[in-house]
C-alpha cells in the first residue's frame, strides 16, 4: 500500500499539534519532519518538500508566504499545499477549504493544488449566513453583526500562556478596532456585500466556540419565521455528516464545550415570533472543524484518504 508523505511546516503549533495528533491515527500516511535545529532552514524546507505529496503550513501569515514560495521554486516537483494560516484565504489561486461550502466544493478540494483552510469564527459565521442570501432570504447587502467567544486555545501562543500560567481574564472582549483578520473571509464566503461587523471574544476555557447572529426578522425578505430559516439551513446542509442542522435547546441556553476533540458544526435557529427576532447560532471546536479537524478533512480529500474527520466523541 503506497503512503501519502505529508511534512507539517509548523507542527510545533497548536494546529500543526492537533494536526500531527489526529493523522498519526489515520492508515496509509507518512509523516516527515525536521531536526529541530534546521526547522527554520529553508534548504532543509525545501528539500523535505521536494519528497512529499502534501505540505500542511501551520504558520504565522509571513512565513506561510514565504513557505509557498519555496514550495513553488520545485516547479513540477512542487507538492500539493493546504494552508492553514490567514494568508491566502481570498486569493483568487487558492480553492478554499470549507468542503460543506456549495454543492462541489469537495470535488474542487479534490483536485486543487493549493487550499486554504477556513478560520475558525468564519466557518460558523459562514455556515449560518451563506444559505440564506442564496435562498434569497436575507440580502447581500443586509447589515449583519456577527459576535462569538472562543475558548483561549485559538489565541496563539501569548494568550495561551497568559491562561494557563496567569489565570487570564474570565472573558474579555478583543478585535475592538473592528479591522479583525477574518473579516474579508468571512464577507467573501457568506456572499454579502456589505461589510460584516464582528465582535470576537474569549473566555477562560481551553477550547469550544458559539458564533451568533442576532436578526430581525421584519428586515428579512418575505418576514420569514423561525421556522422559515430552519428549513434554508437544514436544505442547504441536508445529507452532511459534520454540519447538522438542529431544533433549539430547550432550555433556551448553549455551552460551547459540547463538540471539544469533534470536527462537528451544530446550527440552530432561536426565534421570538411575538417579538419578530431571531438568533442564528453555530457552535463548534476551534481546535476541530474550526482548525486541525477541517484541515485533517481537507487533507483526506486532498490525498483520496477517504473521509477522516471526527464526527463523534471517543467513548471515555
Amino acid at each position: 500500500m503506497a503512503h501519502s508523505k505529508i511534512f507539517i511546516d509548523g507542527e510545533a503549533g497548536t494546529t500543526g499539534l492537533g494536526i500531527r495528533e489526529r493523522l498519526l491515527r489515520v492508515p496509509g500516511v507518512d509523516l516527515r519532519s525536521i531536526a529541530d535545529d534546521r526547522r527554520k532552514d529553508p534548504s532543509a524546507r525545501r528539500d523535505i518538500m521536494a519528497e512529499v505529496d502534501l505540505v500542511v503550513l501551520c504558520l504565522p501569515d509571513a512565513a506561510a508566504k514565504e513557505s509557498v514560495a519555496l514550495a513553488d521554486s520545485l516547479g513540477n516537483q512542487a507538492p500539493r499545499l493546504l494552508d492553514a494560516s490567514t494568508a491566502h484565504r481570498v486569493a483568487p489561486d487558492w480553492v478554499y477549504g470549507f468542503a460543506e461550502l456549495t454543492a462541489g466544493q469537495s470535488d474542487r478540494i479534490v483536485n486543487a493544488r493549493k487550499v486554504s483552510n477556513p478560520g475558525c469564527y468564519p466557518t460558523g459565521a459562514v455556515a449560518l449566513i451563506r444559505p440564506l442570501i442564496d435562498a434569497g432570504i436575507m440580502a447581500p447587502d443586509y447589515p449583519v453583526t456577527i459576535n462569538a467567544v472562543s475558548g483561549y486555545s485559538g489565541g496563539g501562543k501569548a494568550m495561551i500562556g497568559e491562561h494557563d500560567a496567569d489565570g487570564g481574564p474570565a472573558f474579555e472582549l478583543y478585535g475592538l478596532g473592528l479591522e479583525h483578520k477574518h473579516v474579508p473571509e468571512t464577507q467573501k464566503y457568506t456572499g454579502l456585500t456589505r461589510r460584516p461587523i464582528f465582535v470576537p471574544s474569549v473566555g477562560h476555557y481551553r477550547q469550544g466556540m458559539i458564533v451568533s447572529v442576532p436578526l430581525h426578522l421584519d428586515t428579512l425578505n418575505g418576514s420569514p419565521k423561525g421556522a422559515d430559516l430552519h428549513e434554508a439551513l437544514a436544505a442547504y446542509f441536508a445529507g452532511q455528516r459534520l454540519v447538522r442542522v438542529l431544533p433549539p435547546t430547550g432550555n433556551a441556553k448553549l455551552e460551547p464545550e459540547a463538540l471539544n476533540d469533534t470536527d462537528v458544526l451544530e446550527l440552530r435557529v432561536y426565534a421570538n415570533e411575538a417579538r419578530g427576532q431571531a438568533i442564528l447560532v453555530a457552535r463548534l471546536d476551534n481546535l476541530g472543524k474550526g482548525a486541525s479537524g477541517a484541515a485533517v478533512q481537507n487533507i483526506g480529500l486532498m490525498l483520496g484518504l477517504g473521509d477522516i474527520a471526527i464526527a463523534e466523541k471517543a467513548a471515555a
